[in-house]
């Protein structure tokens, strides 16, 4: 008698019979058996039944995008689709005009800007007439409703491509930060869509197949990383305060590269968590029931749930429909939006319910408003080959005063204020490959970093340095006084001695009448620059999005055109081939 073993997924009319035929089988028949069942199981699992084509396309800023790109053709591939993914950096909308199936997945960056290594993907698709008529297609769209134009590229996108002949099979799916429920919903549709005839697992069971394993550490199971030292950099008298801080990985199983980020979650400030309680008239203690971590006091959800700073337009609606505010009301009209940007500028939620809802409002309608407390993205100052088992941060302390208030950055102040040596912190690494070191240590490189963006390049040369590799290094730095806000001077003047750095030119804009800056010393250099560049010279930016980084662009066309005797149209295209073939990156904000 053979007994199958228990439990067994075959009913009892079917078991039955079965142990009495492979009762009656000697060992060698058995084993042939076992063969042909095992070459039939691997002949069903490689052919699927459905062989659709399909192509995710995606354009990513910090490695989001890019990061949900793979999980849908993972579970594309895992239920019988031939899924390619395509960066839009590598491709171009010509090749949209040969695909039948397309999801897009794409970022935007900024006041609705598309992710630099997307940009001439998006410029082009938008000029070009392409005939995509034999395409079907579904777009998501990663945003943050803090800003103004949330998920801009993604809805032009998604317009243009049904402009250009694209039928919509699944409508798009606007993402904020918290986007991992918004994107199983929409990756379950989309595919389901495409698949009619096979049962589509639901966004739960792809969120579940997604999760990660039991003890890893990641987005959603961010690793308690101890603090190990922070440091003011700043000198006294500074108008600055940027703080160094140091946080151990043991036991995490994190791994990075120079150029990655440090995601940090933080923890919402007990002055601005009690000013926001007051603003609704309620005491904290009160109890409601969050999305994401069930039942809790209302304080301490407003300290660690809960995004209770930024006012954007989505904000302010949900302000609207729990405080019937008429004149809210009339302020979120399409006809305001003057008006409403004039009156944002500068105030957080506090100040929105304390003028739109004078009388309070009820606590769970309070958490209503909010969004998820986001994690905020740092610019990591480490290298793990130089200093293995940590990582390092540079962060400047965000304080201001607004419309006769004192205000606060959510997270740096965290960091600067509340975190203390042997304390943890909640972190995950988030990977940037846009901004990565030559693949050839001998490539010289060319470092432009004021202020904070100082961070990767001290990855970098430490890198370099730990390494020995043999490229040239160039950084260019910049601050405000000399005395007072050269960050790091001492490792640059040690780096220069042992020859891991070979050139450092600085500007320090408040010591002389006239104001200085890293863009006036690129220009100054701008010959030894050119040649540089002439010799394979990868070009790094990283800092300010809103001005430097554009100025540090003009400077480097201006460069280009004196230099390289370039009509300025040439210039432009020339720094698109250098962005193109990953010679020019920058990690801007």
């Amino acid at each position: 008698m053979f007994i199958l073993p228990e439990p067994s997924p075959l009913s009892p009319d079917l078991k039955q019979p079965l142990e009495s035929a492979l009762g009656r089988l000697d060992p060698l028949q058995r084993a042939w058996l076992g063969g042909v069942l095992s070459v039939a199981a691997s002949t069903a699992a490689a052919t699927p039944a459905v062989a659709t084509p399909l192509t995710v396309l995606y354009g990513t800023e910090s490695g989001n995008s890019e990061t949900l790109a793979d999980r849908t053709v993972k579970e594309a591939k895992r239920r019988g689709f031939k899924a390619v993914m395509k960066n839009m950096a590598d491709s171009t909308p010509a090749e949209l005009a040969k695909i039948t199936n397309l999801l897009v997945i794409v970022s935007t960056w900024g006041e609705g800007d598309p992710p630099e290594s997307a940009e001439t993907f998006y410029k082009t698709l938008m000029a070009e007439t392409i005939d995509l008529s034999k395409a079907v297609f579904s777009v998501c769209a990663l945003g943050d409703t803090s800003y103004e134009r949330f998920c801009h590229t993604g809805k032009m996108v998604d317009e243009r491509l049904e402009q250009l002949g694209g039928k919509r099979f699944a409508d798009r799916q606007d993402c904020d930060v918290d986007y991992e429920e918004a994107f199983n919903s929409w990756l379950s549709k989309a595919l389901g869509e495409l698949q009619p005839a096979q049962v589509a697992p639901s966004a739960a069971a792809i969120a579940a197949s997604a999760a990660p394993a039991a003890g890893s550490f990641g987005k959603s199971n961010p690793f308690p990383a101890e603090t190990l030292d922070t440091v003011v950099l700043n000198g006294e008298g500074s108008a600055k305060e940027t703080v160094h801080l140091e946080f151990s990985l043991e036991g995490s199983g994190l791994t990075y590269e120079a150029g990655d980020a440090l995601a940090v979650i933080p923890t919402n400030a007990a002055d601005v968590v009690q000013a926001v309680l007051d603003a609704a008239k309620l005491t904290g203690s009160e109890e409601i029931d969050t999305k994401h971590s069930g039942k809790k006091s209302l304080a301490d959800a407003l300290r660690h749930d809960f995004d209770i700073t930024a006012l954007s337009h989505n904000v302010l609606t949900k302000l609207a429909d729990a405080s019937g505010s008429e004149k809210l009301r009339a302020l979120l009209a399409d006809d305001a939006k003057e008006q409403l940007k004039q009156y944002t500028h500068g105030r957080e939620i506090m100040d929105a319910i304390h003028d739109f809802a004078p009388n309070g409002l009820p606590a769970q309608e309070l958490a209503g408003i909010f969004r998820k407390l986001p994690p905020r993205l740092y610019s990591i100052a480490s290298s793990p080959h130089a200093h293995a088992g940590e990582v390092h941060l540079t962060v400047a302390a965000v304080r201001y005063d607004a419309h006769g208030r004192k205000r606060k950055g959510v997270c740096s102040t965290y960091l600067a204020d509340a975190v203390k040596k042997g304390e943890t912190v909640p972190v995950f690494i988030q990977p940037n490959k846009n901004f990565r070191l030559p693949a050839d240590p001998g490539t010289p490189i060319i470092m432009v970093g004021p202020g904070t963006g100082i961070a990767p390049f001290r990855a970098f040369v430490a890198h370099r340095a730990a390494t020995e590799a043999p490229g040239k290094n160039w950084l260019f730095f910049g601050d405000q006084h000399y005395l007072y806000d050269f960050l790091y001077q001492l490792e640059w003047q040690d780096h220069l001695k042992n020859g891991s750095l070979h050139r450092l030119d600085v500007a320090f804009s408040r010591d002389q009448p006239e104001k200085i800056y890293v863009q006036d010393k690129l220009r100054e250099h701008g010959k030894d620059v050119h040649e540089w560049l002439e010799e394979g010279a990868h070009f790094y930016v990283c800092g300010d999005a809103s001005r430097m980084a554009h100025d540090v662009h003009e400077a480097l066309l201006s460069i280009v055109e004196t230099h390289g005797k370039k009509s300025r149209e040439n210039s432009e295209k020339f720094l698109e081939e250098l962005k193109k073939s990953k010679r020019y990156q920058r990690d801007v904000y």
